[in-house]
């Protein structure tokens, strides 16, 4: 059993701890302020204005209120694209802020479930008004963050920043998640004009904007009138003057006669002649002589060109600045759909941002990754199952080659198909049946051709059935 004095002393340390955290607690909230944090829960739609630009011209999608085909809680929600080659565009009205004298943090997830094959992921945010249901592609914006992927070449994480109005995409090649999990990406732009781009809480590039953006010309460059001077020496080693070649050291054969190597017993000088050691390498033998290299006291460094001020730059001291933030959107366009977007925060705490991505990846990350597998072997069977038809379906039409007529049960069945007895339709029915092709992927076919088609012999029927049908098979 503790003594009194031990348990008072532990207690102290506790209430000291408490007090630690509390302190840091309220410090933090004093003096950080959250500008907008979304988490899509129930009356979202309260918050965010869908626009109708491109709707009139059957161009524009619609969002669903999911967590997705995967992930790791059902009841956390974001929005997903819903339809397939559509723009998006989706606003919400914030409380204006300005990012002047404090640091910006602009940071959201996205998951995208779908093979994409091109489309956006990214954010904007926007200043000044918007009429938000006209939001649309054309419509001016302060910040575009998040990534953009094209086949498989394109993965590119956009950081583009206006200025005095025009924008201005970020120079690095940012390369942004592929995979179908959700992925938080922040934004962090300081008073000093200096950024940091996160990934899952991991920076993936930092730097300034006075260097990579082409947004001022830069402070200084390369004088390139300059020219090396004549008597600058970079040679950091040079051959020791002082040291001098040994006497006779030219003298020194590079190979001599093996010392070990005797006659054989049946050498026969009359036959083979004066017998001769075999030559072997002397190891005396050095090479041709040169002299040890030494460091060169008059050694310089390597010559570069010096840089000299850019008389054409002008500093602006509220560059980093942007117009105050009145609106933030997702406007993208995307030939598959299927990307969730959720968790998107404003702030000008870095330390708050990074607590939510960590929670979540707490509460989520583990039984989404079980959740996209468990998923990814549904996906790779059903696969495999039309992967059987389909070479099922080639192995009819290599029967019907063999196949003459009379007396079978396929014979006839091709014989009536040919004289358009037997739909198309129902005779692939049957033949899909007979694969054990599940009901889900049969019903297209009976449903979507009633007319009779004459073919002459099966290989007809069954190039028919795998190339307009076994493709559409695969989206089901």
């Amino acid at each position: 059993m503790e003594k009194p004095k031990l348990q008072v002393a532990r207690a102290l340390q506790l209430h000291s701890t408490l007090i630690a955290l509390l302190s840091l607690f309220l410090f933090r909230s004093a003096s950080s302020e959250i500008f907008f944090e979304e988490r899509f829960e129930d009356g979202w739609k309260d918050r965010w204005v869908l626009s109708d630009w491109k709707r009139s011209e059957g161009k524009a999608g619609t969002f669903k209120h999911t967590a997705g085909k995967w992930h790791g809680d059902p009841d956390d929600k974001g929005i997903q694209t819903y339809n397939d080659a559509k723009h998006y565009a989706i606003s919400a009205k914030i409380p204006e802020l300005s990012n002047k004298g404090r640091t910006l943090v602009v940071q959201y997830s996205i998951k995208f479930e779908q093979d994409i094959e091109c489309g956006g992921g990214y954010i904007k945010l926007m200043s000044g008004y918007v009429n938000q249901k006209k939001f649309g592609g054309d419509t001016p914006y302060s910040l575009m963050f998040g990534p953009d992927l094209c086949g498989t070449q394109t993965k590119k994480l956009h950081v583009i920043l206006s200025y005095q109005g025009q924008n201005y995409p970020i120079k690095k090649d940012l390369q942004c998640e592929t995979d179908k999990l959700t992925h938080f990406y922040t934004f962090i732009l300081r008073p000093d004009a200096s950024y940091s781009v996160l990934v899952d809480n991991r920076e993936r590039e930092s730097g300034s904007m006075y260097t990579d953006w082409d947004i001022l010309p830069p402070r200084k460059f390369k004088d390139t009138k300059a020219k090396k001077p004549a008597d600058w020496d970079d040679r950091e080693y040079i051959e020791d003057p002082n040291e001098v070649k040994p006497e006779g050291y030219d003298s020194i054969p590079a190979e001599i006669p093996d010392p070990k190597a005797k006659e054989p017993v049946d050498w026969d000088e009359e036959e083979d002649g004066i017998w001769k050691a075999p030559k072997i390498p002397n190891p005396a033998y050095k090479g041709p002589w040169k002299r040890k290299k030494i460091k060169n006291p008059n050694y310089k460094g390597k010559w570069r060109t010096p840089w000299i001020d850019n008389p054409e730059f002008e500093d602006d001291p509220d560059l980093y600045v942007l117009k105050p933030i009145k609106y933030v959107g997702i406007e993208v366009w995307q030939v598959k759909a299927g990307s969730v977007f959720d968790n998107i925060l404003i702030c000008d705490d870095p330390q708050y941002a990074r607590e939510v991505v960590q929670d979540y990846f707490d509460r989520n990350r583990e039984s989404e990754k079980e959740a996209f597998e468990e998923a990814e072997k549904v996906r790779k069977a059903r696969e495999e199952e039309v992967t059987n038809y389909i070479f099922g379906c080639l192995n009819l039409e290599e029967q019907g080659r063999r196949v003459k007529g009379g007396g079978e049960k396929e014979a006839a069945d091709m014989r009536d198909v040919a004289e358009g007895v037997i739909p198309v339709t129902t005779w692939m029915t049957m033949t899909m049946t007979s694969y054990k092709m599940s009901a889900a992927a049969a019903f297209p076919l009976q449903s979507n051709t009633i007319e009779k088609i004459r073919f002459s012999h099966l290989p007809y029927a069954a190039n028919f059935f795998c190339e307009k049908y076994a493709p559409y098979l695969l989206f089901v």
